[in-house]
């Protein structure tokens, strides 16, 4: 079985942020991409969820968010420019 964060019930929106972090391999990426990936017709519904995701995923020290190239708590940043990078 994959290591997935959150083995028990992963989240399809988890997954996907930890997926695009392996493929850019360690560049950043806007949380908005992982929801255009997977929802390209109506990504614009899921951008709450994909940050709640990235939120948990910082918690859990898997990612790093970024604003302007420095690493920042991701909550309270809704309307910000973030980026996502791999911790690892």
């Amino acid at each position: 079985m994959a290591n997935f964060p959150d083995s028990e019930n992963p989240n399809i929106l988890t997954l996907a942020i930890m997926e695009m972090c392996r493929v850019r391999k360690g560049q950043e990426f806007r949380p908005e991409d992982v929801v255009k990936w997977l929802f390209p017709e109506s990504w614009e519904y899921f951008v709450e969820d994909v940050h709640a995701a990235m939120d948990d995923l910082q918690k859990k020290g898997k990612i790093e968010v970024l604003e302007n190239g420095e690493p920042v708590c991701s909550q309270g940043f809704a309307n910000a420019d973030l980026r996502i990078r791999s911790k690892s």
